[in-house]
């Protein structure tokens, strides 16, 4: 791997705001569900050039993805947006009923999502959603690392018959080198290839996983990162590959330790008899300290220092 500094992009929500409006020039049945969120959606523009292609129900989650399972039933390719503390909470039964089990293509955006809203802390953090919608059947749970994982996953959206869930967070995101070129939902990125730990990642921690690599690799230690963007279906034969040819796998995730991608790489290893020294990295269970992104980041060893640490210390 040929170390390399990132140039730094834009958030995924702005990528997110543009695409959707090019998509929606395009295709009249295109349409934003917000809930008193189309400013922290990065909607404003949207609603200025497409004002018949967005609805608003007010801060009323469980409104929001009820009227958006209505319009789908109508054939509309409904994107609905909500903060993702609340949209994987309050509106949960919702979600499960009205979109999941009755098999409604709806684009769940969850918005500020992890622990982006930083020092408003645990009511606002989303940190459980993983765990909560891996247990729903027919629902995709996709997390773009980039702005290229941003723009190919809403136009794969945009076109898909199986409600996904997409989450974001607010900060400016780094371009990421990879090696896959392809976007393909169920299909994991091969960031950079390395042969003594796999790091497996997924969204905005993606970019301190490759900066972790950087480090192990100034060190003789030759990592391999995986963005596995989508956590369900979890490609399982980007883990396996990954997981047989290093010597320790790492996950590393903005979501409790509990019922994340961590425990679903976990479990897969283990039923398959692939033994090897493991270490999911995320939000412990315990409650949550509050601060930025990037100070709970580095307090729980979700950097570049962090989880370099970890890898030596399972090697």
């Amino acid at each position: 791997m040929t170390s390399q500094k990132l140039e730094l992009g834009k958030a995924n929500l702005v990528v997110f705001s543009e695409i959707l409006t090019e998509l929606a020039k395009e295709d009249k049945n295109i349409l934003a569900v917000t809930s008193d969120s189309r400013g922290s959606g990065k909607l404003g523009s949207y609603a200025e050039e497409l004002p018949e292609q967005i609805v608003e129900v007010g801060i009323a989650e469980q409104n929001l993805v009820g009227v958006s399972a209505g319009l789908a039933s109508a054939g509309k390719s409904v994107f609905a947006v909500s903060p993702g503390c609340f949209l994987t909470a309050r509106s949960l039964e919702q979600v499960k009923n009205d979109v999941a089990y009755s098999k409604q293509p709806v684009t769940l955006v969850g918005i500020s999502a992890g622990v982006s809203y930083g020092a408003l802390g645990s009511t606002h953090h989303s940190i459980h959603d993983v765990a909560v919608l891996r247990a729903i059947n027919n629902i995709n749970v996709v997390i773009p690392a980039d702005n290229f994982e941003t723009r190919e996953a809403i136009i794969a959206a945009a076109k898909s018959e199986t409600p996904i869930y997409l989450k974001f967070g607010k900060k400016a995101m780094p371009h990421l080198p990879r090696v896959t070129k392809a976007f393909k939902i169920g299909k994991a990125s091969t960031i950079c290839e390395g042969s003594d730990v796999a790091i497996i990642a997924c969204g905005e921690t993606v970019a301190p996983a490759y900066e972790a690599a950087q480090l192990l690799q100034e060190k003789g230690i030759s990592a391999e990162v995986i963005s596995m963007h989508t956590v369900k279906p979890l490609d399982k034969e980007a883990v396996l590959n990954s997981a047989k040819k290093c010597k320790c796998v790492i996950t590393v995730e903005e979501h409790s330790v509990n019922g994340g991608l961590g425990e679903a790489v976990a479990s897969l290893l283990m039923t398959e008899k692939v033994y090897k020294p493991f270490k999911s990295v995320g939000i412990p269970d315990e409650e949550t300290v509050a601060g930025s992104q990037v100070e709970i980041f580095n307090h729980y060893g979700i950097s570049a220092e962090g989880l370099a640490g970890v890898a030596e210390k399972l090697l």
